[in-house]
């Protein structure tokens, strides 16, 4: 898997080039555009990164559930579930 560290800077060095083209040839709409779409797109990629650490961490448990033994292994199901559980709660 890879790290969030490298696919955040990928995906920052991949918005840079192209504001930098935009640049060169004083495009103020499309530098305009790029900086949205960068900051949208960040945002997007730091929450599916989030899902992700949550989904592989085993998610969030219950006070009954931590008091139970712990499983070896946590399904995708379980991981789907305890990701409604805690979207709930917000």
């Amino acid at each position: 898997m890879r790290e969030r560290r490298r696919i955040l800077t990928s995906l920052e060095s991949t918005y840079r080039e192209a504001f930098r083209r935009a640049e060169e040839t004083d495009d103020r709409d499309e530098m305009a555009r790029l900086d949205f779409q960068f900051q949208r797109d960040q945002i997007r990629m730091e929450v599916l990164l989030d899902i992700r650490e949550l989904l592989a961490a085993g998610a969030v448990q219950t006070d009954a559930e931590a008091a139970e033994p712990k499983k070896e292994e946590t399904s995708l199901l379980e991981k789907a579930e305890a990701l409604r559980r805690l979207t709930r709660l917000r």
